[in-house]
């Protein structure tokens, strides 16, 4: 009987254990890929994530009640984590798009961004999308910079499409001479190459317009309405601006 006693001791205990060691619901848990100035990056300095979008997405959480917990989640992964509950909210300068807003929620835009085109900087050859007949572009998996390259190879204008996890390593490629050149979100094409403005260039117009939105699962209305609140607050008290000034202007 004292084993029994014990044994049912122990069980009712567990739920109250198990809940216990589970995330604190007042914490919300990001997801990013930091390899995408000057919306997320490693700092060399602290070794920590930061980024404009990890600054917004912090201070928006704390004026929505919460505090939050940064993790590094490759990009194609994001939507999946999210949907499994690993992270509450993608803050990884993801495009508002109809295909991912059938998977996910996003919360009001944030940012107005657009694909550019990048070459390396002796390149007099492309000019803009006209010249990209026959060439090889890289872009970053599951990006929308991927999807209009493909879209352009489908069309049988560029040859071959080059995908990279991370995309550093296409910039690198780039300046080898491997690929011919970068589809990829316009301000980070310009936070990549003011790192040396030696290695490459953007050239032609913008491509496709889009805007960046944070990702939240379906079903987390109540979150998005939170965060939305918030970002209203931020951008009108001059908070926003201020964030812009420092990421965008270095």
């Amino acid at each position: 009987m004292k084993k029994v006693l014990i044994l049912l001791s122990v069980l009712i205990l567990l739920p109250i254990f198990v809940s216990g060691c589970g995330k604190n619901e007042n914490e919300l848990l990001i997801g990013t890929e930091p390899t995408f100035p000057p919306f997320e990056y490693m700092d060399e300095a602290t070794g920590k994530i930061d980024g404009f979008d990890i600054a917004l997405i912090t201070e928006m959480a704390k004026r929505a009640g919460y505090e939050v917990k940064v993790s590094n989640v490759a990009f194609d992964g994001l939507i999946a984590a999210l949907q499994s509950g690993n992270i509450d909210v993608v803050a990884s300068g993801m495009s508002i798009t109809d295909e991912r807003k059938a998977s996910i929620l996003f919360t009001d835009p944030y940012i107005d961004a657009g694909l550019s085109i990048v070459v390396s900087k002796n390149n007099s050859s492309i000019t803009g999308e006209k010249d990209l007949k026959g060439k090889v572009a890289g872009v970053q998996i599951g990006t929308t910079g991927a999807d209009e390259a493909n879209a352009l190879k489908e069309k049988g204008i560029l040859k071959e499409v080059k995908t990279y996890n991370t995309i550093d390593v296409a910039f690198l490629d780039l300046s080898n001479g491997a690929i011919d050149c970068i589809i990829n979100d316009g301000p980070v094409n310009e936070a990549y190459i003011k790192k040396d403005s030696s290695k490459s260039k953007i050239v032609g117009d913008v491509l496709v317009s889009d805007q960046y939105g944070f990702g939240v699962a379906k079903g987390s209305e109540e979150l998005v309405e939170k965060l939305n609140k918030a970002l209203g607050e931020i951008k009108a008290d001059g908070t926003y601006d201020k964030l812009v000034a420092k990421y965008f202007s270095n």
